[in-house]
């Protein structure tokens, strides 16, 4: 297993690597990408001002903890886009034109190549310098403790927020193997995402139990700024930590069924 992990963890930086090599060949729209993804960063940042200038308080979370809740927001926003939906949106296209074919014959775990082989730098870098920044802001606003276990739970709770993420996005894109069209599908799987744009505490209870029990979207960056605000309940820890594993047991197991649902396009 540690060398299996070794391998992989190798070959993923490979990917990086090439990514970033593959970026910078094209300079200005690389460029052009992080002025782009930069502008709708400053839009995230009128969610903030909105909220200060309301001072509003949600459910007795204080005004400077949205900080927190938006920071890790746009983190998320930045890590999602930039590892892994580049990888996912690009699979309906190997099953359609059949390119899949020369991705079956690599040595490697197929999942593994086709979800997670291109980086976008652009994407990632303004939302994850953004987030960061708000998250420390919030974090010093707040007077919250800067210990190793406040920082070491925040950053354990943006980790299963990841692999929720990973498994969550993924499963829509696997309809591909069993129907041509599935734009509808991604506008719905996007706009669940964007469910995290605010805390969860300003959806109604029964959206709330939806979003963290039947689809787990809110577990993605409500439970870290939940866990260092002291309001995350000993069941939704539980709940953290057994929803990734759910999840990518499903996943594998739609994965596998799609893969053998596909067909070459040699027949």
């Amino acid at each position: 297993m540690l060398r299996s992990l070794r391998k992989y963890g190798f070959i993923y930086s490979l990917f990086i690597k090439n990514s970033l090599m593959s970026q910078m060949e094209y300079r200005v729209n690389f460029l052009m990408g992080l002025l782009v993804e930069t502008s709708y960063l400053f839009a995230k940042f009128l969610y903030v001002i909105i909220v200060y200038e309301a001072g509003l308080t949600l459910d007795g979370v204080p005004i400077d903890a949205i900080l927190l809740f938006i920071g890790t927001y746009t983190l998320m926003t930045g890590l999602y886009w930039g590892l892994f939906a580049i990888n996912f949106v690009q699979i309906p296209e190997h099953v359609r034109t059949g390119s899949l074919d020369l991705l079956l014959t690599k040595p490697i775990s197929l999942q593994f190549m086709m979800t997670l082989r291109n980086v976008d730098f652009g994407l990632a870098i303004p939302n994850v310098l953004g987030g960061v920044t708000m998250i420390v802001v919030g974090w010093r606003r707040l007077g919250l403790p800067a210990d190793a276990a406040s920082i070491g739970g925040f950053i354990f709770f943006l980790v299963l927020g990841l692999f929720v993420t990973y498994t969550l996005f993924l499963i829509p894109q696997l309809l591909s193997f069993w129907f041509i069209q599935i734009a509808a599908v991604n506008d719905i799987s996007n706009g669940l995402f964007e469910l995290n744009n605010m805390p969860m505490m300003i959806y109604s209870k029964w959206i709330q139990r939806i979003g963290v029990f039947v689809v787990p979207v809110l577990l993605i960056t409500n439970f870290s700024p939940l866990f260092v605000l002291d309001r995350l309940h000993p069941g939704l820890f539980l709940w953290a930590i057994l929803s990734p594993i759910l999840l990518l047991g499903i996943t594998r197991w739609i994965w596998s069924k799609a893969i053998r649902n596909y067909n070459s396009s040699g027949g």
